[in-house]
């Protein structure tokens, strides 16, 4: 599969999930820029790392979501290409309506810099395949507005349609978010957004392996 990453100004995380991306595939993923209006037919994966996009002025991600480049994503995404979005990606993708939710400031009010645990809590999406069902994984977070929030109606239609995919176990969630979650799907599946970061946990020179088979999972490398 050809995977490909979105590239704007403030962003600080491209080259990890480059370099992830690359280790894991074995070749370099191609880099969009944010004025690009299309996005090749033959991408599979598109992924929009963390940062500070546009200096996270107004909301986090809100200008970010109105750039050219997003609605190229939107287009991929409605036919079914897979796409990811690593904790400012997750708000770019929240702005851009992607998925449903906002990420408020941390209840803490602080910025967050540490590992937590997460709960796999949908094994069967095309991310988590490689993962099993309640699996605990080891993961970085550094986010100061991570604290994911919807109306009461929205989250029932989430954790109804098992739209899930990982929660902070009770003991590490870093910013109050609802119900744990740390990272959710769209209804069809093939649209995910989380806040922690696996690119940097997909290697022995990291600490861990413990972010790498959602990688090869969204990559197909892993068989279902």
């Amino acid at each position: 599969m050809k995977a490909a990453v979105i590239l704007l100004p403030g962003l600080n995380r491209d080259r990890d999930m480059i370099a992830a991306l690359t280790t894991i595939s074995g070749q370099a993923p191609l880099t969009i820029w944010q004025t690009e209006t299309s996005i090749p037919d033959d991408v599979d994966l598109i992924v929009i790392p963390g940062g500070f996009s546009y200096g996270d002025y107004l909301r986090c991600g809100a200008i970010a979501a109105r750039m050219p480049v997003m609605q190229a994503v939107r287009e991929k995404a409605e036919k079914g290409t897979r796409v990811i979005g690593v904790c400012n990606g997750f708000q770019i993708l929240l702005e851009s309506g992607l998925l449903p939710g906002a990420l408020m400031r941390n209840a803490s009010l602080k910025f967050v810099c540490r590992e937590v645990k997460l709960e796999v809590a949908n094994a069967n999406t095309v991310f988590t395949q490689g993962y099993a069902p309640g699996q605990i994984i080891r993961c970085p977070v550094a986010h100061h507005d991570g604290n994911y929030f919807t109306d009461a109606a929205t989250l029932a239609e989430i954790e109804a349609n098992d739209q899930v995919a990982f929660r902070y176990t009770p003991d590490t969630n870093p910013n109050g978010s609802v119900n744990n979650i740390a990272g959710i799907v769209n209804k069809a599946g093939n649209v995910l957004g989380l806040m922690p970061h696996p690119e940097n946990l997909i290697e022995a020179a990291h600490g861990g392996t413990d972010g790498r088979a959602l990688f090869e999972a969204a990559l197909g490398l892993v068989e279902a």
